[in-house]
């Protein structure tokens, strides 16, 4: 017997995992939506009909939170508290048999190409006009752009491949179309995403146009920053750098996942290139760009990692001094390249030493932050918090980086808006400002 009244035509979408899977329900919503159904994003209060859980298959904490969101709402639907329930996304894409065997309460599974399908089960039309049309989850000043689809890298420990398929770039039209339906609509700041956004192009026009969508969306009205995130290092198009220099709404900021540095890690884990090629990349990115804020993200505890490699990891990061660092235990994902290694790194030797990687990035980041005391930056404000309100520099980018901080009390900015901040005082990952 249902405990409450359900909207028939209401959906709840729950999101789990990336940005990449954050645009993709955004777009579901915004097809839900055009199709007059009533469409709500992570409600725990709603009175929704529909379910739909948008899943991470990453790795094995990601995959686990995603099958326990599945296990919660099917309760719900035994319970009669939703009618239907649905699940997509990579966890699906990946594991779709073994979960319809597990778990077969849930009305339909599909991957991470099948939303024309999924709207057909709903008796909703695929719209193809729809070009950049989204209903969006983050505040409306900042949003997550998908410059392109999968992946064709061969990096032995990725299962994005498996769950995402191969590499497929949006064309340059749609995406400078989308970036003015959302200009219009509010949003100042562009968060360029992809599996590999140094592939762009490739595909499609035959060669890497990563710098010329850069040029064509830093020429929408409206749009004062652009970020780009994940570089591959091998192959990198050096020519963004120059227009990430010479246009002053993209901003002096990457985000490249280097995972290690050790040359025998590095060709283990098949990423084309060496230690000598990451530093000179690393040097020549500074050289072209003054003052860049540099992001990246490394694995501890990878097959046959020895204590050399881990020191090899940890002496880089002392030297290079990344602006931002994030770093992952080894997850053995099955059917990649390093499956047929032995995961034979401890679990906790790998959390031991990510914790030695992150000391040394928190006493970086402390440095680097304190020569930024008595500086002034321009700030995109995110949200009030209890006394503060809240925002970042083109320098970071949200979620994942440094914030800035200034007092409520005695002072007002809008959410959405840009200020001009001087920094009075810094913490390890936060900075604490005045506005001028």
């Amino acid at each position: 017997m249902k405990t409450k009244t359900l909207r028939q035509n209401k959906v709840n979408v729950v999101t789990l995992g990336c940005s990449k899977n954050i645009v993709d329900s955004e777009v579901l919503m915004g097809q839900l939506r055009a199709n007059n159904f009533d469409v709500t994003h992570e409600n725990s209060r709603s009175n929704a009909s529909i379910v739909i859980i948008n899943t991470c298959g990453f790795i094995d904490n990601a995959k686990q939170e995603s099958v326990d969101t599945i296990l919660h709402f099917a309760k719900k639907k035994e319970a009669g508290k939703i009618d239907r329930l649905i699940v997509t996304g990579c966890l699906s894409e990946r594991y779709k048999p073994e979960l319809e065997k597990e778990i077969p309460n849930v009305d339909h599974y599909f991957g991470t190409r099948d939303l024309p399908l999924l709207l057909k089960t709903l008796g909703a039309d695929y719209k193809h006009e729809l070009v950049g049309e989204r209903l969006l989850t983050t505040p409306r000043h900042y949003a997550y752009m998908k410059i392109s689809e999968g992946c064709d890298r061969p990096c032995s420990f990725c299962a994005i491949p498996l769950m995402r398929g191969k590499h497929i770039s949006k064309q340059m039209e749609e995406l400078v179309q989308e970036a003015k339906t959302l200009a219009i609509n509010g949003t100042k700041e562009l968060l360029l995403i992809a599996q590999d956004s140094t592939y762009y192009g490739l595909d499609i026009y035959k060669e890497r146009k990563l710098a010329e969508l850069l040029a064509r969306l830093s020429d929408v009205e409206g749009i004062e920053w652009i970020r780009l995130h994940y570089a591959f290092p091998s192959g990198f198009p050096l020519e963004a750098l120059d227009m990430m220099r010479e246009r002053s709404n993209i901003c002096n900021y990457l985000d490249m996942p280097l995972q290690h540095v050790s040359d025998e890690m590095l060709k283990s884990m098949r990423r084309g290139t060496t230690r000598e090629k990451t530093y000179a990349l690393v040097n020549t990115i500074r050289e072209r760009v003054p003052g860049i804020a540099l992001r990246t993200s490394l694995i501890a505890g990878y097959p046959g990692e020895t204590e050399k490699d881990h020191e090899d990891m940890l002496r880089f990061v002392e030297d290079v001094k990344f602006d931002r660092l994030g770093i992952f235990t080894y997850s053995h994902e099955e059917n990649t390249h390093a499956y047929k290694l032995e995961d034979n790194v401890d679990a906790d030797v790998k959390q031991e030493r990510a914790q030695a990687v992150m000391a040394i990035q928190e006493s970086i980041s402390a440095s680097l932050n304190e020569q930024k005391v008595g500086q002034t930056f321009k700030v995109l404000f995110d949200r009030k918090d209890n006394e503060h309100f809240i925002g970042r520099t083109e320098f970071d980018s949200p979620e994942v980086d440094n914030e800035v901080l200034i007092p409520a009390a005695g002072t007002y900015v809008r959410v959405g808006d840009f200020a001009d901040v001087k920094i009075k005082h810094a913490t390890e990952f936060d900075l604490y400002g005045e506005l001028i």
